[in-house]
């Protein structure tokens, strides 16, 4: 009877184990909670839909949650998550900032935390960081309108206008860091004219990296400097939606009025943006293969998971302001209407109906 009393006791222990998903030892069934900042931008659906499927392939139950650009909503997702069991969380953070206090909770818990292609700075409770090299980003966009323009054989002058993202958001300014080091020596010495003259980080910052907020700036700038046919040859954008941007408020008040479209850079190859690429209103978007960085970041909880250090490939760039964070950055390479194809639809990213 006793025997009998305890078979069924630990089949019902086993059987709780399975239901919330936090069972001991290995992979099998322990929960991950992922933290997404937003649905509004493709990438991130498409980050959490290749984690979760990747994480759920290795044999984890994940709790995957979008904060809808609300830092209260992610807080609060992030609380649940360490009371629900969750063992690891991978989050990219609204607001790098924001996050000191429930991430104290986490670590006082036990829980290990992965920051997901945004540093959560200035806490002391962040495991690793899985991200693209950001500064190279940057740098290869700096790099393909250097090149675009002929600025090393000394052509010019040209006229640029620069947008970057979320001031809250540290990768904007790895971002606008990596091209200004390609681009600030051409603006010093004329060959690169800024007409607006906002230069500065803070002056080219968008917040929420909002499609609609960098149109408005761009339809300020337009009216106030391009208006009277001056030719915009390079928009140095630092992702797709403040692309997007740009691109409306070049439709809106500029087409039809000047020669020639200028150069513009993005970032996260989304549909809308390759569209524009091959219809010539976009020039270039950085490609970051989300399920690359989904990969790595399962390859990192699976360590964590096993008791094992996480593979990592830069301990020295990316202080938070607390510790620096152990970092695996993956490379970012661009496309454009040259290699869009083999990047974009050979590797099975995009189908071709997706981009007619």
């Amino acid at each position: 009877m006793k025997k009998k009393l305890l078979s069924i006791i630990l089949a019902c222990a086993m059987a709780v184990s399975v239901l919330t998903g936090c069972s001991a030892g290995g992979s099998g069934g322990t929960k991950v909670g992922v933290a997404m900042p937003t649905k509004d931008l493709q990438r991130w659906n498409q980050d959490g839909a290749n984690m979760e499927k990747q994480l759920k392939e290795a044999g984890y139950t994940v709790d995957l949650q979008y904060g809808s650009n609300d830092i209260a909503t992610q807080v609060s997702q992030i609380e649940n998550m360490i009371n629900s069991g969750c063992k690891v969380l991978v989050i990219a953070s609204i607001e790098g900032d924001s996050l000191g206090t429930v991430l104290a909770q986490a670590k006082e818990k036990g829980v290990k935390v992965i920051a997901y292609d945004r540093l959560i700075m200035n806490s002391d409770a962040v495991t690793y960081y899985a991200t693209f090299d950001n500064y190279m980003v940057g740098t290869k966009q700096g790099e393909y309108i250097e090149e675009q323009l002929g600025l090393k054989d000394g052509k010019g002058p040209f006229n640029i206008e620069l947008i970057t993202g979320d001031p809250g958001d540290n990768n904007a300014r790895f971002f606008f860091g990596g091209a200004m080091d390609v681009l600030q020596k051409y603006i010093d010495n004329g060959q690169l004219v800024v007409k607006s003259g906002q230069v500065k980080f803070d002056e080219v910052a968008t917040q929420s990296w909002s499609t609609e907020n960098a149109q408005n700036r761009f339809d300020a700038i337009i009216a106030a400097n391009y208006a009277d046919g001056t030719q915009l040859d390079a928009v140095l954008a630092s992702n797709d939606s403040t692309a997007m941007g740009v691109t409306n408020a070049l439709v809106a008040n500029y087409e039809g009025n000047h020669s020639n479209w200028p150069i513009i850079t993005g970032q996260d190859c989304d549909v809308a943006n390759v569209k524009n690429m091959l219809a010539g209103k976009q020039a270039m978007s950085i490609f970051k293969d989300t399920r690359t960085l989904a990969a790595k970041t399962v390859e990192m909880v699976d360590a964590i998971m096993k008791g094992k250090e996480a593979p990592v490939n830069d301990t020295k760039t990316y202080n938070n302001g607390v510790i620096t964070v152990p970092s695996f950055l993956c490379e970012p390479v661009f496309a454009d209407v040259n290699n869009y194809k083999e990047l974009l639809i050979d590797s099975g990213y995009y189908t071709e109906d997706q981009l007619k």
